[in-house]
């Protein structure tokens, strides 16, 4: 600014103006000229203010590294590692360590163990037909009177119909079941075992559906467990898709007093959702319609 040239005088500004107006010290502003006249090759490197203490980044990043790959852990943070030098006898602040690690993208989160080749999801989830795989999951919400409330879907792989729902103020595998339950009256008529032989169920690895009493009502329903992959949640795809479009539409955008409400809602909500919600991939039919297109109509048989 100093160099440049003043409209109205046609002479350079000054430095003394130039610095009191812009509330920087003459000094720093002699500084900055003095090293932008250095080759940028020639200029001392700049570091942290204060002692270098035991060892230099760069030695210390080697020792960070040897902690690493010589603890039969995955996951551990800056802190243990630190804790691990000073066993050692290196002796330096957390802060360093922690700053050091996050410089070399050390940190627990970029150590996690890679997924097993062959589980990555690279098919699809959808079926054919209607009843051949049915996905349940679980998600929760806040009533005014009981509290903490947990919903339980059910929908099917093929038609995107919500089969069953159900709202409780326990997650266990007993509230878990109860919308299987639902879509087993509903599809197949009647409540017996072997009844729905052929459907598969995908869920997660949540202790409710990985409990014993859990798989052994839906087995002796005929109902064959497919649970996803661990830390693939796309492998229950429609069902979590399915709890995006209700909470959307329903849990965040309406107040219920008590859990039955809630149930009350959810049970109308269904009604709606299977008749009016419409899905690109069925050509924007609703779930009803896309069933009715696959399942063919009932003929009566009259006697002659």
């Amino acid at each position: 600014m100093s160099r440049a040239i003043s409209p109205s005088s046609a002479r350079p500004f000054s430095l003394v103006r130039v610095c009191r107006l812009s509330g920087v010290p003459r000094a720093t502003a002699q500084a900055h000229r003095a090293l932008a006249q250095v080759p940028a090759e020639l200029r001392p490197v700049r570091r942290r203010p204060g002692p270098v203490g035991a060892c230099t980044d760069g030695e210390l990043a080697l020792a960070i590294r040897w902690e690493i790959a010589a603890s039969p852990w995955h996951g551990e943070g800056y802190r243990k590692i630190w804790a691990r030098l000073r066993f050692r006898g290196i002796r330096t602040g957390r802060d360093r360590v922690l700053r050091i690690m996050r410089e070399q993208q050390l940190l627990s989160p970029q150590r996690a163990p890679d997924l097993v080749a062959k589980w990555l999801h690279d098919g699809t989830i959808t079926t054919d037909t209607p009843d051949e795989m049915w996905g349940t999951d679980m998600t929760e919400t806040i009533t005014l009177d009981d509290g903490r409330a947990y919903v339980f879907i059910n929908v099917d792989h093929c038609t995107g119909e919500l089969i069953g729902v159900h709202a409780a103020r326990h997650p266990n595998r007993w509230e878990a079941l109860e919308p299987i339950r639902q879509g087993v009256r509903e599809q197949f008529g009647k409540f017996m075992p072997g009844i729905a032989a052929g459907l598969k169920l995908r869920h997660d690895h949540g202790t409710q559906y990985m409990s014993h009493d859990f798989q052994a009502e839906i087995a002796l329903l005929g109902i064959e467990s497919s649970p996803s992959f661990v830390r693939q949640p796309e492998g229950n795809g429609i069902a979590e898709r399915f709890i995006r479009t209700l909470k959307e539409n329903l849990l965040w955008i309406e107040h219920f007093d008590t859990i039955e409400d809630l149930r009350l809602a959810l049970q109308r909500f269904k009604n709606t959702y299977n008749q009016e919600w419409i899905l690109e991939r069925h050509g924007y039919l609703t779930p009803t319609q896309k069933r009715a297109t696959l399942t063919p109509p009932l003929t009566l048989e009259i006697a002659a």
